[in-house]
């Protein structure tokens, strides 16, 4: 899976950089996501701009993503979400547990 960090104020950014989150590549991201929190890193932003598609097993990565950040007493937003991706989350309602921004920009400002 092709995944490029960032860092920016002790927040790390990953940008993944597929146009789809499913079965074939989430556990890369998943374990890319502990693997940080482990390294201590407490704020990831993961910023979904070239995802076009996404699963169940990619909502089950960010969540995987998400629970290990609140036991490493850190905080995992979502940022630029493009509309069909944004359904699942709506559909899941997903978009009730994880705090999702429009830009990489907004979701900054607001950890």
């Amino acid at each position: 899976m092709n995944l490029k960090t960032e860092e920016k104020n002790e927040i790390l950014i990953i940008f993944v950089k597929e146009e789809r989150l499913d079965a074939h590549n989430s556990n890369d991201l998943k374990g890319k996501m502990q693997e940080l929190f482990e390294q201590g890193k407490k704020n990831i932003l993961v910023d979904l701009t070239d995802i076009r598609f996404i699963d169940s097993s990619g909502l089950g990565a960010l969540v995987s993503g998400f629970k290990n950040a609140i036991s490493h007493q850190g905080s995992l937003k979502l940022s630029s979400l493009q509309p069909q991706v944004k359904s699942m989350f709506e559909l899941t309602r997903l978009h009730r547990v994880f705090e999702i921004f429009g830009s990489t920009a907004e979701a900054l400002e607001n950890f």
